[in-house]
């Protein structure tokens, strides 16, 4: 290649960078929510449990706790008619709280390093029960507290911030009455 086509392609790429940079930056347009998450009247909600060693200590009450307050909360939003057999159901929701082996040299974890979150965490899975596909997963993790009553207190809030994602995604959330 000689020097007039190198300076020819070099301008060239000059001139393409700055849109490409600019392309870069604009945020990707919102992928489809599934139709049947939206569409769905009928949900069965299934336990999937919890890790042992979170009950009774870090957190009050029994393994069944967040699955309860689930129930609870998605019966009082009043959107769907919850049922006692997955296959009466549109959606199936899998609620699981798992307590993840993370990096235990600091409690200040960096995720960008590749440090997993030591931190227990709910996880929703939502599957079309016609299916058996995952729709959406949603996971929200529970912070970290001294005292028994601010872990009970931060079990609470995941939970709650777990049940307004789905309700919200699948627009049932002006029903709520949380």
């Amino acid at each position: 290649m000689d020097a007039k086509g190198f300076g020819i392609r070099t301008a060239f790429l000059a001139a393409l960078l700055p849109a490409a940079f600019v392309l870069a930056q604009q945020p990707a347009p919102e992928a489809p929510v599934p139709a049947a998450l939206r569409a769905a009247t009928k949900i069965f909600v299934s336990n999937a449990g919890a890790d042992s060693g979170l009950f009774p200590s870090p957190f009050s009450g029994d393994t069944n706790r967040g699955y309860n307050q689930l129930y609870a909360g998605l019966k009082a939003n009043g959107g769907y008619e919850l049922v006692g057999d997955p296959s009466q159901a549109d959606l199936v929701l899998e609620l699981q709280l798992t307590a993840p082996m993370g990096s235990t040299r600091s409690m200040n974890v960096n995720k960008v390093n590749g440090a997993s979150d030591p931190e227990p965490m709910f996880r929703l899975v939502v599957f079309d029960r016609r299916t058996h596909y995952v729709l959406w997963a949603f996971t929200q993790s529970v912070e970290v507290a001294y005292l028994q009553k601010t872990h009970d207190h931060n079990f609470d809030d995941a939970l709650t911030a777990l049940l307004l994602e789905f309700e919200s995604l699948s627009g049932k959330a002006q029903a709520a009455t949380h």
